[in-house]
């Protein structure tokens, strides 16, 4: 009888310190919905497609880096999250702002069959402004050579991102979301 009390009591005190209006599946929910992770994302070989312009965007949950790419066929990607991002050819190390750096390449070079530019930067160090962005702290240039190219971002810190291609079949967007946190 005096062990049913103490339990009786002990589940009582646990009802006063505990609140009861955070149930245990609301506590877990991912902020946004988000389950992408931080690990590498690739997919895909090179392509006959040629990178045009890049450009980023706000949302309410992440931060977006897109990538114009003009050609038939969908180009091949890698990012991943890196202690550093290095030039293409010369392997000079590119500085960028941020807790977090993500190598971001992309299988199609920015130059088209007769060695033209597809892409030239106005800055190779901030390809554009993120200058209020929760998340981004830079975009730069790490080059184009052999038929892939590098762009290095900076983030706040190592966060949740995902990679998609969104395809017209004469051109595309590859899209690299970074959340705003986890």
């Amino acid at each position: 009888m005096l062990r049913r009390l103490a339990v009786v009591l002990a589940a009582s005190l646990l009802a006063l310190v505990l609140p009861a209006s955070l149930p245990a599946a609301e506590a877990a929910t991912p902020y946004c919905g988000i389950t992408w992770g931080s690990l590498t994302k690739a997919s895909g070989t090179h392509q006959d497609q040629v990178l045009t312009h890049v450009r980023t965007g706000r949302h309410a949950c992440y931060d977006r880096l897109v990538i114009d790419l003009k050609g038939s066929t969908p180009a091949g990607y890698s990012v991943r999250y890196v202690d550093n991002v290095y030039q293409d050819g010369s392997g000079y190390r590119v500085p960028l702002r941020g807790g977090a750096k993500l190598q971001v390449i992309v299988r199609a070079p920015a130059y088209d069959a007769w060695g033209r530019p597809t892409y030239r930067p106005a800055s190779v160090t901030d390809l554009t402004d993120v200058t209020g962005f929760d998340t981004f702290r830079q975009v730069a240039w790490a080059g184009s050579f052999e038929g892939q190219s590098t762009l290095g971002l900076g983030v706040r810190a190592r966060l949740p991102f995902r990679v998609f291609v969104l395809d017209d079949g004469s051109s595309a967007r590859l899209v690299i979301d970074v959340a705003h946190r986890w």
